[in-house]
């Protein structure tokens, strides 16, 4: 590595860190309640949740102590890295669960080029590896965020026997063959179209080889997946997400009904969503459905931004589910 990279590295790492304490200050000075609905696979009606922490602290603490599974891992979507869970973590160990929020392949603070991440496994690794290390009689509830979705389903493939849950946070829950990439083919057009045109294609190996990575820019970032988040939060992720690496989400996954299939999952919708639209996650849900649907009002596509309390209620809710 040059010693420019190292000091743009640096640089960032710095800003990151700045922007990182200023958000947490101002998650200190304000948490506010937020409205969650939620429903079950085969209701036709939401029903209004109250906060549970709030009114039944005692019992809900003494449900979670019983729970035999407390680790929960947090896996951020495109562009994003762990830091973006940082008011879940502080709200899931206030309630005496284990979270732990992991940077995929080339994202967050981790230093490997995005551009030499091909394929889903790659991208995987980090969560392969706490999988591997998992000690047998453990089992850990998996959280995944937008494209982070590809990485829940490959681990559910690959490690059925370690996943006591899996929650689909707006994020890409395909079927057997499907790429990561199709669920958003309204909103982008086709993988192949996309390949070609996009202006947002990273050609890490040169102009005339195929497209690397990707990254939305700046500027439409805001509309795409903060148009309900904190001003603050914004100014976290605009010195901090990075590109994404294209193979991984052009990948079509294969999952078999013998491990995929038999693991439980849920599915968290935004209803106030830019980048991944309430219509396309409902048709996720419909064509694979999951155990249970809960959805978060007026949530953009970071929830754990826009709607963290609302979210934390639901992830208590789903934890609970025997």
């Amino acid at each position: 590595m040059g010693r420019s990279q190292r000091k743009m590295l640096a640089e960032e790492e710095l800003l990151h860190r700045q922007a990182l304490s200023m958000a947490l200050h101002q998650h200190q000075l304000s948490r506010r309640f937020d409205g969650s609905m939620s429903r079950r696979i085969g209701s036709t009606s939401c029903r209004r949740h109250t906060d549970p922490l709030a009114n039944n602290d005692k019992k809900v603490l003494e449900s979670l102590e019983k729970i035999k599974f407390k680790k929960i891992i947090l896996l951020h979507g495109e562009g994003f890295g762990a830091w973006c869970w940082y008011k879940m973590i502080a709200h899931l160990e206030e309630v005496g669960l284990q979270p732990t929020a992991l940077d995929l392949t080339g994202s967050g603070i981790d230093l490997t080029d995005t551009n030499t991440v091909t394929t889903l496994a790659e991208y995987s690794q980090p969560l392969i590896r706490y999988l591997e290390n998992l000690p047998e009689d453990e089992k850990v509830i998996l959280v995944g965020h937008s494209s982070g979705g590809a990485c829940l389903s490959y681990a559910l493939e690959h490690f059925p026997e370690k996943i006591s849950k899996a929650i689909y946070l707006c994020a890409t829950m395909v079927s057997n063959g499907q790429r990561p990439f199709d669920v958003f083919a309204k909103e982008l057009g086709s993988a192949e179209r996309f390949m070609k045109e996009s202006q947002f294609l990273i050609h890490g190996n040169g102009k005339d080889k195929p497209p690397t990575g990707f990254m939305i820019e700046k500027h439409l970032m805001k509309g795409l997946y903060f148009n309900q988040s904190p001003t603050k939060d914004v100014a976290l992720a605009m010195v901090s997400m990075r590109s994404t690496p294209l193979g991984p989400i052009i990948e079509k996954l294969s999952l078999t009904p013998e491990k995929y299939g038999t693991g439980r999952r849920f599915y968290v919708q935004t209803s106030d969503d830019c980048a991944l639209s309430p219509d396309v996650q409902e048709k996720l849900v419909r064509e694979n459905p999951p155990e249970g649907v809960f959805k978060i009002k007026g949530s953009d596509h970071c929830p754990f931004f826009s709607k963290p309390q609302s979210l934390h209620r639901i992830l208590i809710e789903i934890v609970q589910i025997p």
